[in-house]
């Protein structure tokens, strides 16, 4: 049975571990990370394109010039504006519940805005094997990669047994788990790590979400209705009500009805600036340069420039990140802190600094 394609990106939040050059008007799906310096949203649309019929962006309203920026072609049609950002479960369930308005049993692809990808042939065969699964069972379809390194960043699918459609059935789903824990899954075999990636069509999700939370399956179904009736007011509402929490864990770890794909590409989530420097190339003393810069006795270091010259001296794994009005200093061992900072600013009420 042939069903329509659906591509679906999700594009909120601000990647407050990338600050200070991921700020609210340049959030990390809007900078220049991909190859050749192209925005990373731009790179997931490119990247889908060809794949399906139609592509579609969820983020809150408040990024639609940004998105618009980024992808001047997309129109109001293909945009599912969130009233404001409410957490991954309510970001997915107002786009399932907007798709499915439109076709209920099409076939969705929905990745990340934000991650660097390479690999396009073996991109497209994961995405068209997603594709496929979700189109002959009734199941969510994750796609993911065998792990790298024992990584406390990401969440952990196990899938060891032969499943339907050419998946894996899916055992165990665990959202970030401890450094201890992450070892042992490596070890012991038959992870793969969540990408975020997963094929599905909206009927299934929406049943998955009033398996798991039924209620909050109503709230979002009553905003597309206040939607359709053109009152915009009303949705506003009932979606600022809605509790703020990410799908992989009220819906992705409980759920029975997941099977998974296994891909083979290259892919990172830049979860933070030591990740980035992962791309820079090092010099002879560990150092990873972009910019101006001048290092004296320093080692293992990564220095971001921007409009001015970078001078360190003595430094051994430090993270330098110069912009025009802000400047991060911090150990290559704390970089997942960085938000602290965001946290810290926000509480100060520094507003101009997000």
């Amino acid at each position: 049975m042939s069903r329509k394609r659906f591509a679906l990106i999700p594009a909120g939040g601000a990647g407050t571990r990338l600050w200070p050059r991921s700020r609210r008007s340049r959030p990390k799906h809007a900078l220049p990370l991909a190859d050749r310096g192209r925005p990373l949203l731009r790179d997931a649309y490119d990247r889908v394109r060809g794949l399906v019929d139609e592509i579609f962006v969820v983020t809150e309203r408040a990024q639609r010039d940004v998105i618009r920026a980024v992808l001047p072609e997309i129109d109001d049609q293909h945009l599912v504006l969130e009233p404001m950002a409410r957490g991954t479960t309510n970001a997915y369930g107002l786009a399932a519940a907007t798709l499915a308005q439109l076709d209920p049993d099409a076939v969705v692809i929905s990745m990340a805005a934000d991650h660097v990808v390479r690999g396009k042939a073996e991109v497209a065969r994961a995405i068209r094997a997603g594709l496929k699964a979700a189109s002959e069972t009734d199941s969510i379809i994750a796609l993911g990669l065998k792990p790298r390194f024992p990584s406390t960043g990401l969440g952990y699918i196990r899938a060891r047994r032969a499943g339907p459609a050419g998946t894996r059935r899916v055992e165990q789903f665990t959202e970030k788990p401890n450094l201890a824990t992450a070892r042992r899954f490596i070890q012991s075999g038959g992870y793969y790590w969540n990408l975020a990636w997963f094929a599905w069509r909206p009927r299934v999700m929406m049943d998955e979400l009033g398996r798991h939370l039924p209620r909050r399956r109503t709230e979002l179904e009553a905003v597309v209705h206040a939607r359709s009736a053109g009152d915009e007011d009303r949705a506003t509402l009932i979606y600022s009500k809605l509790p703020v929490d990410v799908i992989d864990r009220t819906v992705l770890e409980k759920t029975r009805n997941l099977l998974l794909i296994p891909a083979r590409f290259e892919w990172s989530d830049i979860g933070s600036w030591a990740e980035l420097g992962d791309r820079v190339h090092a010099d002879a003393h560990g150092n990873s340069v972009e910019g101006e810069a001048v290092l004296v006795d320093t080692t293992g270091s990564l220095v971001f420039g921007d409009r001015r010259l970078v001078a360190a001296i003595g430094l051994e794994d430090m993270i330098i990140v110069d912009t025009e009005d802000a400047v991060l200093v911090v150990p290559r061992s704390r970089a997942q802190d960085v938000r602290k900072v965001v946290d810290a600013l926000k509480r100060a009420r520094k507003t101009r600094y997000l």
